[in-house]
């Protein structure tokens, strides 16, 4: 809208522009002109190959960034505030340290943004020594998708699963730092994040199914997903899962940000009980310190956990409508 501010939502994994749709509303009602689009390998998108044997490149974060740019210069706008959850929070951050003129602010949720650290390249043979397996190495696999799409719950019953058992409705999430990147401590975290080693994610959820819908994600909600992914499948977002686990993807990264901070105002916002602000040693912390040099605040948010705005959109975009109004 001509003379509105503008905010791009960017989702994460395995959400869609949908995850938005209680916090785009208050965004609104406040005076912004509010973007929520399905992003590369989602929904409605086209353009971009569902298989596992495609050329990754187009699923690398740095052309995730080229399309959250496009979009913004196609809908005629020179500049908007960037807000990423999940894995839109590093394409979030990316725009912000790539594209500062045209991203003029940065909200990160969910997922902490601390650069790109060394990390012990035997913990995954010393996880499957305990018994255990990284979940974004999992999601790297060929098998994941179709794991999940054909799971035998039903795809609609394991996403309730998979949702319920990373929200703050599941009360074994209660989060702490851990102390570092090492087998020993990313045990710790719960089996949907270090799985256990002979366990997909179908299986690796089916435990901790509700018995009902949610407050914050009804059976109508459930089926804007559910048929969304049994149309699409996951692989589209697992991609970018592939990118992040190769060591070539990352040294591309790496060489484009060169080593470069987020200069402009940046917040964060995750759920109290989000293990995923914790899930990389460091990164929170890095984050605050390092990373962003003009950041405004952490906001951990009470009742949610890693759909902080879905748990709790009032707080959140109460968060969000504080800081843009104030930039």
């Amino acid at each position: 809208m001509p003379g509105r501010p503008a905010v791009l939502l960017l989702h994460g994994f395995p959400e869609l522009a949908y995850s938005w749709r209680r916090v785009m509303p208050a965004l609104a009602r406040a005076g912004f002109h509010v973007i929520a689009p399905d992003q590369r390998g989602y929904g409605e998108t086209t353009g971009w190959d569902n298989r596992y044997d495609t050329e990754l490149n187009a699923f690398r974060v740095l052309n995730l960034v080229e399309d959250a740019s496009h979009l913004v210069a196609r809908l005629g706008l020179s500049q908007v505030h960037v807000v990423g959850h999940d894995f839109g929070s590093p394409v979030a951050a990316c725009c912000a340290i790539l594209q500062p003129r045209v991203f003029r602010s940065v909200v990160l949720m969910s997922a902490p943004v601390g650069g790109v650290p060394v990390r012990n390249t035997r913990v995954h043979e010393d996880l499957a020594a305990l018994g255990r397996k990284h979940y974004q190495w999992y999601y790297s696999t060929r098998d994941a998708d179709a794991n999940m799409r054909r799971a035998p719950q039903g795809l609609a019953a394991f996403l309730r699963a998979y949702y319920h058992y990373k929200s703050a409705d599941w009360q074994g999430n209660k989060p702490f730092p851990l102390k570092e990147w090492s087998a020993a401590e990313l045990a710790k975290l719960p089996t949907y994040y270090v799985m256990e080693l002979d366990k997909g994610m179908a299986e690796t959820v089916a435990p901790y199914a509700p018995a009902n819908g949610s407050r914050w994600l009804d059976d109508a909600d459930l089926a804007v997903y559910a048929q969304s992914f049994e149309r699409t499948g996951f692989q589209g977002g697992l991609n970018w899962y592939r990118c992040a686990t190769s060591p070539e993807h990352t040294a591309a990264v790496g060489a484009a940000l060169g080593g470069r901070t987020i200069d402009v105002p940046s917040m964060f916002i995750a759920g109290a009980a989000d293990w995923g602000v914790y899930q990389k040693p460091g990164e929170f912390e890095r984050m605050q310190k390092g990373v962003c040099t003009d950041f405004r605040g952490a906001h951990l948010v009470p009742g949610a956990g890693h759909w902080v705005q879905q748990e709790q959109p009032e707080r959140t975009a109460g968060l969000l409508i504080e800081f843009l109004r104030a930039i």
